[in-house]
């Protein structure tokens, strides 16, 4: 299956100072066109609890609050072949990443570079970070356990104390 990313706008503005970047989004996201769809994934019950928002609140509300906390959701690949929705069927040589120097040109502002997960992490520092000028190159990157399902060693709490890094830079 070949799986196109969503547009990258809707969720960052100029005055982003920290981005998180997936990989890519999984099936049920490209479906319903919103990151972390998947009622599994703990992404968004994270993010409620760090900003405290309810675990109710429509896609709208949550990523409006993400905004006002100067955070911008994207992710690494622009396009991959991969069958399902887990990182570990990424077919590597058919990946095309997104254009990261147009997107730090428009959020020149972003400060904090957060992976959810090894494999966006992996992809980035292989085929981003090269491209890119000094400027930028002064981001801070860290690395957070992934919010996919497939990431059930962790207890949700774990995770959280992990992700909870990113509060201390909004």
């Amino acid at each position: 299956m070949y799986n196109v990313a969503l547009t990258p706008i809707t969720l960052a503005d100029e005055w982003a100072t920290v981005l998180i970047l997936g990989t890519m989004p999984g099936e049920e996201s490209l479906r319903k066109k919103e990151y972390y769809a998947n009622p599994r994934n703990t992404f968004w019950k994270i993010m409620a609890r760090l900003f405290e928002f309810g675990h109710d609140a429509s896609y709208e509300e949550r990523t409006r609050i993400l905004k006002k906390n100067k955070i911008a959701l994207w992710d690494v690949m622009q396009a991959c072949e991969r069958q399902g929705s887990l990182d570990s069927a990424i077919n590597d040589r058919a990946i095309i990443e997104n254009d990261f120097v147009s997107f730090y040109r428009s959020h020149p502002n972003m400060r904090h570079v957060f992976f959810n997960g090894a494999k966006a992490e992996k992809e980035y520092f292989k085929r981003v970070l090269p491209r890119l000028s000094d400027e930028v190159k002064g981001i801070e990157y860290f690395r957070l356990p992934s919010t996919s399902p497939a990431m059930a060693q962790l207890s949700i709490d774990a995770k959280l104390l992990e992700w909870s890094k990113i509060k201390r830079k909004t």
